[in-house]
């Protein structure tokens, strides 16, 4: 029998997570989903002309935001924010309702799958929150301040020219490619 061949053969890989309280999210995860911080899961938009409501309103004056588009997007971040932080409660609870699960021992498939697909979708729930308010706040904006808006923000023709602030430049530059 022939030992598996593993893509990173670090024994410790994962030492110090089995601390965790719930072992998939560090406690800056929780305290990002707790606070309906957007987790990454709006690259998908963001890197692709769709501005999200919360960098909009960082950078309202640049984008030359009229009073009536300021107040658009205030709203839609507001309603984003309520929402995400209730979907990032249920999928934190899902998340622990499988970490605890596998804890207790006795797991079958069949309650294991109820609690894989109860926790994905509570994931794909909160993902869909962050989504779609981009594409409301892309409604709010002409496209001049899209352009402005992805100039700011770093997104260039070479997208690994620059990595803007408040971005994990180890996710972004996988994302975009930068190191093949």
């Amino acid at each position: 029998m022939s030992t598996p061949v593993l893509a990173d053969d670090s024994h410790a890989h994962y030492a110090g997570l089995e601390s965790r309280d719930i072992a998939t999210l560090s406690e800056s995860d929780i305290a990002d989903l707790e606070a309906g911080r957007g987790w990454g899961f709006a690259l998908a938009a963001e890197l692709n002309g769709h501005p999200g409501p919360a960098h909009v309103l960082e950078h309202a004056e640049d984008l030359g935001l009229s009073p009536e588009q300021r107040t658009r997007v205030e709203e839609i971040f507001t309603a984003m924010q309520v929402e995400a932080i209730a979907a990032g409660t249920v999928f934190i609870a899902a998340e622990r309702a499988l970490d605890i699960a596998f804890s207790n021992g006795g797991l079958d498939a069949a309650k294991l799958e109820t609690l894989v697909s109860a926790a994905g979708q509570a994931r794909s729930n909160l993902r869909f929150v962050h989504l779609s308010r981009h594409l409301e706040t892309l409604e709010v904006l002409s496209a001049q301040q899209v352009e402005r808006y992805n100039d700011l923000r770093g997104y260039t023709d070479d997208p690994c020219a620059q990595i803007p602030e408040g971005h994990d430049s180890e996710m972004l530059r996988r994302h975009n490619g930068c190191d093949r």
